[in-house]
């Protein structure tokens, strides 16, 4: 039986200053389907969402929902209408609870004045209820990991009654066990006859999920095929145009002596429990982990943004306090966050005033910033990390998730680091893009440096990493080579002290 068209977007065009973003693209979602948008950084399938969106004006094309042309001026108007977006890089009100997140801007009243609290905790709890997450609708945002943020903004887009559904990005900060809750929802709301549009770069989870694929190239549509036609080969052959034997590099990095000792690491406001490792120069070492675990607190403790309670940090014999960031980056330590959004990119900023931020020491000359240095650097940035941008002048959020990603991992570079510490260096970010981030790291490491990788995805670990630590409930529960290891193996330790 023939499905019913919910959506259609018809030769939609984009252009931004020196870039055209989307040439004559054209997608068609069916009701009660999941339909997943490929491509890699850059190649338009977010700006495509934002123009359906309300939040992009589209330069031509048109769009019809359920045989009625729109044209959204506005996200609240798209809500309205519904479509909602579940995004990628999350925009919370982060010192409001829950159910004001949910219900910012129409929340009931009574006598049409005052807010109806008990109202609201009560529609919460019964979305919630329905989708099967437990959180407490009072608690404050800025309390809750990101998993759980992102299940309040699914939530958010199921209580608008949504007739389609954009989810970007909606699995690169959930652990496999919170993925397949997320799965049963999208499973649930097709069933109930919404068109759900599904971007990611993880391909199993795509062919899982997905009844149709359309993939995208450089702003242009390249094919919209069956799910249980496509590969994920073929995928990768129609996303990049070309065959990417490989997914990681070969591994030229050879470890040398001890360089890095971490001792009884202790966090005053986290789980972080006694935590005490050693890594050699030139050396790739992963932490593993589920959500909650104490990865990222390890780094950030190391890193001095986060408090220590005790512990002490030798680099090459040396203690080193590392009371904050600037201390660190002093000492000759790089951290890359795991949020780009919140603590990685300045929005207003251009592409050159992103890269050269921490390394702005290097570029003064009789106590002012030389241009000619600055744009030098950020050329060497530039090339290094393929960023794909019109000038260097651009403002570092008209780039995609994937290009920022490159320009923060450059910005740190250009510091010139011993240690880097990398929180989910490749969170968001498609198979090409990832192979050359994958690359730069065991440069890095060739070099000498030490790398300390968190990572969510378990065979990039096995892939890039020489050793694995293990984290569960705070505290170290194993070790293991990478090469002898195994995902069970792995799995096991993750959950001993849970």
């Amino acid at each position: 039986m023939e499905q019913e068209v919910l959506l259609q977007m018809t030769d939609i065009c984009k252009e931004f200053p020196g870039v055209k973003a989307l040439d004559h693209v054209s997608l068609t979602v069916k009701r009660g389907t999941v339909h997943a948008l490929m491509g890699e950084n850059g190649a338009g399938k977010s700006t495509l969402m934002k123009c359906l969106f309300g939040m992009y004006a589209k330069n031509s094309g048109q769009i019809f929902l359920e045989g009625k042309e729109v044209n959204f001026k506005s996200s609240k108007e798209a809500l309205e209408n519904g479509v909602a977006m579940v995004h990628q890089e999350l925009n919370q009100a982060l010192k409001r609870n829950v159910m004001d997140n949910i219900w910012l801007g129409r929340y009931p009243k009574i006598a049409g004045v005052m807010v109806n609290e008990k109202k609201i905790y009560q529609d919460t709890k019964a979305v919630f209820q329905k989708l099967g997450i437990d959180v407490d609708p009072k608690r404050i945002m800025s309390t809750m990991p990101v998993s759980q943020r992102q299940m309040v903004e699914i939530a958010k887009a199921v209580s608008y009654n949504s007739k389609v559904i954009v989810f970007d990005e909606p699995t690169s900060s959930l652990t496999e066990k919170e993925v397949e809750h997320l799965f049963q929802i999208i499973n649930m709301l097709r069933d109930r006859g919404c068109g759900i549009i599904y971007i990611s770069h993880k391909m199993a989870e795509i062919l899982r999920i997905s009844d149709e694929i359309t993939i995208m190239r450089d702003g242009t549509h390249v094919a919209t095929k069956p799910a249980k036609d496509l590969t994920m080969d073929e995928i990768i052959r129609l996303m990049v145009g070309r065959e990417l034997t490989n997914q990681f590099p070969p591994k030229t990095n050879k470890p040398g002596e001890i360089a890095l000792e971490v001792e009884h690491l202790t966090g005053q406001y986290s789980l972080l429990n006694d935590v005490s490792f050693k890594v050699r120069r030139g050396e790739i070492v992963g932490l593993a982990g589920l959500d909650g675990s104490g990865r990222t607190e390890t780094l950030e403790n190391i890193f001095g943004i986060a408090t220590r309670k005790s512990g002490m940090i030798k680099l090459d014999g040396k203690v080193m306090k590392n009371r904050n960031s600037r201390e660190s980056i002093k000492n000759g330590f790089a951290m890359l966050t795991e949020e780009r959004r919140a603590t990685g990119i300045f929005g207003i900023l251009n592409i050159r005033e992103n890269t050269v931020l921490s390394s702005l020491k290097k570029h003064k000359k009789f106590g002012l910033l030389s241009n000619k240095s600055m744009k030098k650097d950020t050329q060497w940035s530039i090339d290094a990390m393929r960023i794909k941008t019109p000038t260097q002048e651009t403002k570092i959020r008209a780039l995609s998730g994937g290009n920022q990603q490159k320009v923060i991992l450059g910005r740190w570079l250009l510091t010139e680091p011993e240690v880097l510490l990398l929180d989910e260096p490749t969170r968001g970010i498609d198979v090409g893009a990832k192979y050359e981030i994958y690359q730069l790291i065991i440069d890095l490491a060739n070099q000498g440096k030490i790398v300390l990788v968190v990572s969510s995805e378990m065979p990039e670990l096995l892939g890039i990493c020489d050793r694995i630590l293990v984290m569960s409930g705070g505290r170290l529960s194993g070790e293991v080579n990478a090469k002898e290891t195994t995902q069970e193996e792995i799995m096991t330790y993750a959950a001993k002290y849970v």
